[in-house]
């Protein structure tokens, strides 16, 4: 049972008692009254007067008990109510003593019946009958007596004075209880709304992140393309137009099967990029091998002198940093070839302490880096496809070139080693 449920039937008990005690308890009264009214030495007017305020006193709490759920708290009514109650209660018991068990009831919901400043005079007032009752009844016979009612009232009000004191800090235990409840509800508001919160942003990000994947893919699918089918049609198309000019059947039979060679590469690239595979050249070869066959066909295909430098303690790479770097360097060549008109191309695979680096120079014309180049088949792709296959690998890919100057292109890739 929590706090919130325990609390809540306390008060229901107290409203049960607070309707229903005045009744029985005027009742009890009233029988102890019959009983002992010999006994007590009831006089026949003050039998029939006892009659007559027991009449009164119920109809006084019928009254109350159809008014006090339009007065909740303490109000005029309420004041009245308790005062006529203690003024029946204090002359039953001058008749009886017994009727003592009726003003014990004004110990009960004086808070909830008086307002703040009359609860303790009410209370005292109360402790007067009780002591009076408990004495031998009002009033006291002679002295000893008054010092008996005295010492009573002495300890009547004592007792309401601890009792009021625990009261207290009962009432600041549940004040404290019903707070707490409080923000404790407010709390789980408050998470319940940053769960829903959590929950809605979870599913936005779940979007987004397929949305960026697909993105990824297709800008992987483009670069893929780009740098196995454009590259191989290009190379195709240069080689079917030396034949074309080829006045020698053997040089022309040479180029064709350069050109068939390429066709069969290139569809063997388009293949594996589909499938996301690692390029021909990684298939068997290291990347330091698969660079060094990579560029030499490359030279031997375009009649351009290139070499390449491998520095650094070689390792194996995973194989997407090796696929990647080949990737670049095969776009590099292809640049150089198709735009830069270079005589000498060098490429450099540097492994360093956490990073390898590959730098492709040529001594070719050259252009403006700042020049915005538009992405078509000329080439412009190419060095976004270089940029973005080095930083998805976590990789930085810079340009160095100017007219007339060469060009200068740098990948620097974190080192992540193979398996």
């Amino acid at each position: 049972m929590s706090t919130a449920d325990a609390a809540k039937i306390i008060e229901q008990r107290w409203g049960l008692f607070n309707r229903w005690g005045p009744y029985v308890l005027l009742g009890f009264g009233l029988l102890m009254a019959l009983a002992t009214s010999g006994v007590v030495g009831m006089s026949r007017g003050e039998r029939y007067a006892s009659w007559a305020l027991v009449g009164a006193g119920l109809a006084l709490q019928l009254w109350w008990s159809a008014a006090a759920g339009s007065r909740p708290g303490p109000s005029a009514a309420g004041t009245l109510y308790y005062a006529v109650r203690w003024a029946l209660a204090f002359v039953l018991t001058w008749f009886n003593p017994f009727f003592a068990f009726y003003a014990v009831v004004g110990y009960f919901g004086a808070e909830r019946l008086l307002p703040p400043r009359l609860v303790k005079p009410g209370l005292f007032a109360t402790a007067v009958i009780m002591a009076g009752s408990q004495s031998g009844g009002l009033p006291p016979h002679d002295e000893l007596g008054w010092t008996v009612f005295g010492a009573l009232l002495a300890v009547n009000v004592a007792l309401l004075i601890v009792f009021a004191h625990l009261a207290a800090q009962e009432d600041e235990r549940n004040r404290i209880a019903v707070s707490t409840i409080v923000e404790l509800e407010h709390t789980n508001t408050a998470l319940q709304q940053a769960m829903d919160e959590n929950a809605a942003l979870h599913s936005q990000l779940l979007v987004q992140a397929r949305e960026a994947g697909v993105a990824d893919e297709r800008r992987r699918l483009a670069a893929e393309i780009h740098d196995t089918i454009a590259q191989g049609l290009t190379g195709i198309i240069a080689q079917l137009q030396v034949v074309a000019n080829a006045s020698d059947e053997t040089l022309a039979r040479e180029h064709l099967g350069r050109a068939a060679d390429l066709a069969r590469h290139s569809l063997g690239e388009a293949r594996r990029s589909v499938h996301n595979l690692s390029p021909t050249a990684l298939e068997h070869d290291e990347l330091p091998e698969a660079l060094k066959k990579t560029v030499t066909e490359w030279a031997e295909r375009t009649g351009v002198r290139a070499e390449v430098t491998v520095t650094g303690p070689a390792e194996p790479l995973h194989e997407e940093i090796e696929a990647t770097l080949l990737r670049i360097v095969q776009e590099a060549l292809s640049n150089a070839s198709r735009h830069a008109a270079a005589t000498r191309v060098g490429v450099t695979l540097s492994y360093m302490d956490g990073e390898v680096t590959l730098d492709v120079r040529d001594d070719g014309r050259g252009f403006d880096p700042l020049t915005l180049v538009k992405r078509s088949g000329s080439g412009g792709f190419g060095l976004d496809g270089m940029r973005a296959r080095a930083e998805r690998i976590a990789g930085s890919f810079t340009v160095e070139s100017e007219p007339g100057g060469g060009t200068a292109l740098s990948a620097r890739v974190p080192l992540v080693r193979h398996g």
